[in-house]
């Protein structure tokens, strides 16, 4: 089944990694995301100090609440990442690994430095919200 949201590009705009904005028809179900976390089966953080091994455990996350959800990566339409960190070297790696994980279907997205995230270790977090077909 193909995904209902369309991703809309500009061509005035400076050239970014991803949309510019999304859209999805009257009549879609919207989800809703919890921030994925990186954490462990058991309740731990993930890879602590290794912001990218985190962004990739925030994403398998992100695609369990997703499936869980009835949707998947290319129903998402929009993510805002958070990295707590000041450092932009620290950003761009934990967006690099969420920039290929949704590849062509490149939703748009804040990527945010913050402070402190709320587990013992955690350095990312992925809030998203999704489209499918109404029911």
């Amino acid at each position: 089944m193909s995904s209902v949201v369309q991703l809309i590009r500009s061509t005035t705009l400076a050239d970014a990694p991803y949309a510019y904005a999304a859209t999805a028809p009257v009549g879609a179900r919207l989800i809703f995301l919890a921030g994925a976390c990186p954490l462990n089966d058991d309740g731990t953080t993930a890879a602590p100090g290794d912001y990218a091994a985190q962004a990739a455990r925030c994403i398998e996350t992100l695609k369990s609440a997703l499936e869980i959800a009835g949707a998947t990566l290319t129903d998402v339409i929009s993510t805002r990442v958070l990295v707590a960190s000041s450092a932009q070297a620290d950003l761009v790696a934990a967006w690099d690994v969420v920039h290929a994980a949704f590849g062509a279907h490149d939703v748009p997205s804040t990527l945010l430095g913050v402070t402190v995230l709320g587990y013992d270790d955690q350095l990312v977090e992925i809030e998203a919200i999704a489209a499918v077909a109404g029911e």
